[in-house]
């Protein structure tokens, strides 16, 4: 038997008991039975009207209106539609969408655009926490139109992590090589915002930037990327100069005036050759700059700042004093993040450390918690395992005296 169609849509097809048919449509989009009851608040009285002469009886009294769908079943199937409810619902309102079937074509869809980024991040523990903050926020979902947009972008995303940290590299190079298109991490673009989010993770910083183009900056300078020749910076005392270059005068007068001096990627790059000055101290803070040169200005002996994360310019600088023959002596904030920084500089140029050891670490005043992720400490492994037994950190600003002690006895 087929279904009558008019006086089905005069049954069950008018607004008067659209809920009704919504319902229905509901239960089995989710793959529920169309049995048991379903209940209407604040029924109108159309509306119990309609369920009455669709049941062919009193629909009982009071504010709310129950009605059991296996009852609606049978009447329907006695004339109407003799399929019953379940074909009455895609007779008066098209096909059953399986919700379920869908929802798991989604998720498998959403599983798909994570699988080259994943494959990446299994080798890197330091972009565990930041994956798993990606999901908690749901910062791809917000920033994608869907899994295939975002499948393009973790796709070209991936591609940007199996390349960082590098240090000395153009943004703009970076995204060229590894995207295709050298202004695929400008700012403002869902690739970009990931990325970022992604180097200030390496770099031990918030995954959300604070919005302001310094932070973006440092972010990215952190993983060795610089925007351009002229933001990238280094700050440094006591470098021995020359009067042969432009950029060896400016060294010289500062030491001489016993002044810090910042140089940029730009000024590095066009330095000649390489730097000689002997014995050079590596320090994570600028603090530690600003102290030494208020303490002895043109005595102190050479000093760099790396500023945390080097940047560019700090390995420009790095490297040129290497080439000149300097050795490398380092100190740093006793954190899991100093640590992950000194051993990136000590995996390009070796270094002895300066009171950065267990020994020097136990010395210490702090009440500060240590907190992250820990770390080996190859050069002397007694210190990692002494900082996972105290679990306090130690800032350079802590030491600052004994610090500012060993420069003035080197400046003899």
């Amino acid at each position: 038997m087929t279904a009558d169609l008019d006086r089905l849509r005069r049954l069950l097809g008018g607004p008067d008991t659209e809920w009704l048919l919504a319902r229905a449509r509901h239960r089995l989009e989710r793959g529920a039975p169309l049995t048991g009851t379903t209940t209407l608040a604040n029924a109108a009285p159309d509306q119990r009207r309609a369920i009455e002469k669709l049941l062919g009886r009193r629909a009982g009294s009071g504010a709310s209106l129950s009605v059991s769908l296996d009852e609606v079943d049978r009447v329907l199937r006695r004339g109407a539609c003799p399929d019953g409810l379940a074909s009455a619902v895609e007779l008066l309102g098209g096909p059953i969408r399986d919700l379920a079937r869908e929802n798991a074509d989604t998720a498998a869809a959403w599983e798909k655009a994570h699988v080259r980024l994943d494959a990446v991040i299994a080798g890197r523990p330091d972009l565990t926490d930041w994956r798993a903050w990606l999901d908690g926020t749901g910062s791809v979902r917000r920033l994608t139109t869907g899994p295939g947009d975002a499948k393009d972008v973790l796709d070209r995303l991936a591609a940007v992590l199996d390349r960082i940290p590098s240090p000395g590299i153009p943004l703009g190079q970076l995204a060229a090589e590894t995207c295709g298109d050298a202004h695929a991490l400008d700012e403002g673009s869902a690739l970009a915002t990931l990325a970022l989010s992604a180097a200030r993770a390496l770099g031990g910083l918030p995954y959300r930037s604070e919005g302001t183009a310094e932070s973006r900056r440092r972010a990215w300078a952190n993983v060795g990327v610089h925007l351009d020749d002229l933001s990238s910076l280094v700050l440094c005392l006591g470098l021995t100069g020359d009067q042969r270059t432009p950029h060896g005068r400016m060294l010289e007068a500062a030491k001489d005036a016993g002044e810090p001096i910042t140089l940029t990627l730009r000024m590095l790059r066009r330095h000649p050759g390489p730097i000689r000055t002997g014995l050079v101290r590596i320090c994570e803070n600028p603090v530690v700059v600003a102290a030494a040169a208020e303490a002895l200005g043109p005595e102190c002996p050479p000093l760099v700042c790396v500023g945390g994360r080097p940047s560019a310019a700090a390995w420009q600088l790095l490297d040129l004093l290497h080439r000149g023959g300097s050795a490398f002596a380092y100190h740093g904030d006793f954190d899991w993040g100093g640590i992950a920084i000194a051993t990136a500089v000590r995996e390009r140029f070796a270094w002895r450390p300066w009171r950065f050891d267990a020994a020097a670490y136990l010395s210490a005043t702090s009440t500060a918690p240590l907190t992250g992720r820990p770390r080996p400490t190859p050069w002397d492994p007694a210190l990692a395992t002494a900082m996972a037994e105290r679990t306090v950190r130690v800032e350079e600003e802590l030491v600052l005296g004994d610090l500012l002690a060993d420069l003035a006895e080197a400046a003899g």
